[in-house]
């Protein structure tokens, strides 16, 4: 014989474990997906972050350089003007400005 009605004891405790199971499967999975989703958008700005180092570090290269051209530049010419007066002889010159250019 069937029962009718309200389920008894056992059957509603079943119930609430199912719902409860059902529940706690549910919020892990959305907390799984949350999680993975702060992940990729960690590794995201990371890899911003780099690329954005690297291009400072880059533009940041060709302006260190342009102060010692032009260091040299000015070498090159204050050992022409001394050339230039006679201070310097050919052989003293050369020598120089091999000297300033690292040959």
């Amino acid at each position: 014989m069937m029962r009718r009605g309200r389920p008894g004891l056992i059957g509603m405790a079943a119930r609430t474990a199912v719902i409860a199971g059902t529940a706690t499967a549910v919020s892990g999975a959305v907390a799984g997906h949350q999680a993975d989703k702060r992940q990729t958008q960690a590794e995201a700005d990371a890899y911003e972050q780099q690329q954005a180092a690297a291009q400072m570090a880059a533009q940041a290269a060709p302006a260190a350089a342009a102060p010692a051209q032009d260091e040299l530049t000015a070498k090159l010419e204050q050992l022409a003007s001394l050339h230039a007066q006679g201070i310097l002889s050919d052989e003293e010159f050369a020598s120089a400005k091999a000297k300033a250019l690292g040959l």
